[in-house]
Parts: C-alpha cells; structure tokens; sequence
C-alpha cells in the first residue's frame, strides 16, 4: 500500500521505517517539502520511502497516520487538506498532551473529546481509526520484542477501516488475537486518558519497553 506518515519525531520515524521494512511505500510528511529529517529518513529507508509536506503526503497516501504532535494534529491535518484525507483511512497514534503545568500532563479533551474524535468531527469523510497510542514507539512497531501476549487496542466508527489497520498491525507482529477492538470512536477517550498512567508506570519501571495485556 502507498502509506503517509504525517510527523518526523520518533513515532513517525519508527512507523514510517517499520512500514517500509514490511513492503509499503511510505512517503513521510512535514510542515514543509525538504524537512531535514524527513530528507535524512528518506535518504536511508531506501527505494520505497520519500517525504514532502503534509499536503504531498496526504495526496499520496492511501492511508494516512498522524503522527504529529497531539495538540498540533488537527492543525497539521488542516494542511494537509481535508480532500487528501476524505475516504482514506486516517490512523491517529497521537495524544493530545499538554505539559505547559509540568509533570503529570494534561490530556487535552475539550467537552471530553478525545482527539480522535475531534479530529474525525473536523475531517467527516475521513475514515479515523484511534491505535497504538498506548505504548512507546519501539513496541508499537516490534511487538515480539516483549515476551508474552500483550494488546493493541483499536477503536473507530467504521468496521472496515479498522480491519485495515488491523492487517497492518499484523504486518508489524501482532497476532489477530493481540488486536483488540474496543468498539466507536468514542472509545478513544479512555485510550487517550491512560496516557498519565503510563508515564507513571514508565518512570516507576525505569523503561518504555512494557505494555498492557487483558486477561480474560
């Protein structure tokens, strides 16, 4: 699949770089065309990748993930125009954090909305699927580097759209039974609201490297 990473931080390398390793073409998206590390990923990842501006990815890909900055995202989306977006699969791992009052940080909802669905409700023709916020960017894009069954845990309106994400989630390692669906996009608010608990876990752990697994 041709595939936008839109976001040149660590999220964005890691995803963009893992995509490119499991046979996508993978064109990375920046503020502006020639971002220095956009052009530096691109120059590495080979044949298959390239990077522009949001707007030259999002017309590229045909599934878009937003990797950007949480409190940036609807912004950076805005950019990358609301038509690139209409019938795509829009993946958003991002978090809506604010640490302007220090640590912990806020999680961004306004009127208790999550990001995902604040961004679903500025771009209605995209197809927004909430995944793999919940856990560091290593583990997202390398599952088996953890021992055990552990969850990714996706929500969105649309059934398709997420067996979509679901089948590149696999790509990258998870089983079909790690995959968990935990219903509309409304969801969301809660995988995002975890996110204070998990930098709390990370820094009582002294590591990123750890996720969640649901017991039954």
């Amino acid at each position: 699949m041709r595939i936008a990473v839109l976001g040149t931080g660590g999220v964005g390398h890691a995803l963009a770089s893992r995509l490119v390793e499991t046979g996508h073409e993978v064109r990375m998206g920046s503020r502006s065309a020639g971002n220095e590390k956009a052009v530096a990923w691109a120059d590495a990842a080979g044949d298959a990748a390239s990077e522009g501006s949001f707007r030259d990815a999002a017309a590229f890909g045909e599934v878009v993930v937003n990797a950007t900055g949480g409190l940036v995202s609807v912004e950076a989306l805005t950019a990358a125009g609301a038509d690139h977006l209409a019938g795509k699969v829009l993946v958003d791992v991002a978090n809506p954090l604010d640490f302007s009052h220090g640590f912990p940080p806020t999680v961004v909802q306004p009127e208790g909305r999550s990001l995902a669905e604040s961004i679903q409700a500025a771009f209605p023709e995209a197809r927004v699927v909430k995944a793999l916020n919940t856990m560091n960017a290593d583990v997202m894009v390398h599952p088996r580097s953890l021992s055990g069954s552990h969850a990714v845990l996706i929500a969105g309106d649309d059934s398709e759209a997420k067996s979509v994400v679901a089948v590149l989630l696999r790509g990258f390692g998870w089983t079909a039974e790690e995959v968990l669906d935990v219903g509309e996009l409304h969801a969301s608010r809660g995988l995002e609201l975890y996110l204070p608990l998990w930098l709390n876990l990370m820094a009582s752990l002294g590591s990123p490297a750890f996720n969640i697994a649901v017991v039954r």
